[in-house]
């Protein structure tokens, strides 16, 4: 699981978000209950800005609302993840696309998991 999750964020890093997604799934259904929502939460976080690239408005928001409601537990930091910048960021996303594009700034997360 270990592997997944820091193979999950070097995809994240590096914008292959759909790559991301898949790594970080391992990791969540692989985690302990208490650790579930905050793999999923990357999940949501992946997936949306995955969606963005695919141009699909609605996924993307609906991914946003999911990753916050995830992550918010686990604020400021947690797995070596500094969760507040993280929900700052997908706050401003939500921000972007409720403008109406979806155009979404680079994510940018820790270098060490």
């Amino acid at each position: 699981m270990a592997d997944a999750y820091k193979a999950g964020l070097e995809h994240i890093r590096a914008g292959r978000f759909f790559e991301a997604h898949e790594e970080l799934e391992i990791a969540w259904r692989a985690a302990a209950a208490e650790e579930r929502d905050f793999y999923q939460g990357l999940v949501h976080v992946a997936v949306a800005w995955y969606q963005a690239g695919r141009g699909n408005r609605v996924g993307c928001e609906r991914q946003l609302e999911k990753a916050t409601r995830r992550l918010g537990p686990y604020a400021p930091e947690h797995r070596g993840v500094n969760v507040a910048s993280l929900l700052d960021q997908v706050a401003g996303a939500a921000r972007v696309v409720a403008g109406g594009s979806l155009e979404l700034p680079a994510l940018e997360l820790p270098a060490e998991a």
